[in-house]
């Protein structure tokens, strides 16, 4: 009898117990992703939903230097805010001032995107963020150290608690915060979104460019279409000429899957905010919108794996000086200024 009462005593501490524990269970609060009325409803990882708390861990790590070996760089050095989240330098330059082969890609629209990187090694943006970091011509810095770093932070802890529900910090938890920010970077609200939608004008030079850029004349709405979830982009790889058969310095997505096939291949970028991300092409080789029209209106370098959409090479678009201007005053309309400036974006 004294053995059941000293039970009975104790399920009451147990109960309080159990209440106690439910209490500091934290619940995320679900984020609401900002889209504009003509675009499609992105894919989220069932893994890694939109939360409150996790974008503003992630946006907070992205302007952290706390992620670089020496504590001068963040993401934000080289995807700045008013570049659409590139930057002005041809390659990228790391911590110890190496440089990379490869310009630093827009950070637009990425919640649309199922292969991440020029070559599309990345198949999804949690996989592709755990690269960075511990790259030694980027942050260099190995994760077991950010992680020590990030877990003997005054904040860090508790802000990933909140998040993840655990104080204890690991890459996977990085990357899944950084990437649920990097998902929340929306940008459709140019004046060309705004004339789609009945809002705004365009100029004459405007809808001559958009007439050029919609039809064989200048032939750029295969590889950039809008229609389809107006993301100016058909998200796939190609060899678009930039190389001659032989002279390529770097293989693509070719040697990603080693595919000779795909020698030269890259990913086809948003056209989105194109006006800000200049230096152009996967090595920064054009440094203006001009030069990039001028390499489509020659046609292409030749070679056995350029892409069947480059139809004109050794002909060429023939576009006059006229045509170029309005192509060019097309692209420019492109341009989100809201989203350049929107402080959700910005450092916190």
């Amino acid at each position: 009898m004294k053995k059941n009462r000293r039970y009975l005593l104790l399920l009451p501490l147990l109960i309080l117990g159990l209440y106690s524990c439910a209490e500091e269970q934290y619940t995320p609060t679900p984020y609401a992703l900002d889209l504009p009325s003509h675009f499609s409803e992105p894919k989220i990882p069932f893994d890694n939903p939109l939360t409150v708390e996790g974008v503003a861990l992630g946006r907070k790590l992205f302007y952290d230097p706390i992620l670089s070996g020496d504590f001068t760089q963040s993401c934000s050095s080289c995807h700045q805010q008013s570049l659409s989240f590139a930057e002005a330098t041809a390659v990228s330059t790391g911590i110890t001032g190496a440089q990379g082969n490869r310009n630093a890609m827009p950070l637009i629209n990425l919640a649309y995107h199922n292969r991440l990187f020029w070559d599309g090694r990345a198949f999804s943006l949690e996989e592709q963020l755990l690269e960075p970091v511990p790259n030694a011509i980027e942050m260099n810095l190995p994760w077991i150290v950010a992680m020590d770093r990030l877990n003997q932070h005054a904040d860090y802890p508790s802000l990933f608690k909140q998040a993840f529900g655990s104080e204890h910090i690991d890459s996977t938890q990085v990357t899944k915060a950084l990437a649920q920010f990097l998902r929340t970077l929306i940008s459709g609200n140019s004046r060309f979104d705004q004339y789609i939608l009945g809002q705004a004008a365009l100029t004459p030079k405007e809808l001559h460019g958009m007439n050029l850029y919609t039809t064989e004349a200048a032939d750029c709405f295969h590889c950039h279409p809008f229609e389809e979830r107006f993301q100016f982009t058909t998200f796939s790889f190609m060899n678009n000429g930039l190389d001659k058969e032989g002279e390529f310095q770097d293989s693509g997505l070719g040697g990603i899957v080693a595919n000779p096939n795909l020698i030269g291949a890259f990913k086809v970028p948003t056209l989105r905010n194109i006006a800000q991300t200049a230096p152009y092409m996967h090595d920064g080789r054009f440094a203006t919108l001009q030069e990039v029209i001028d390499h489509y209106d020659m046609g292409g370098q030749p070679s056995a794996t350029i892409d069947p959409l480059m139809k004109h090479v050794g002909t060429g678009l023939n576009l006059s000086a006229q045509e170029k201007e309005a192509l060019i005053a097309f692209l420019l309309a492109l341009t989100d200024t809201e989203f350049l400036s929107n402080p959700a974006f910005s450092a916190p």
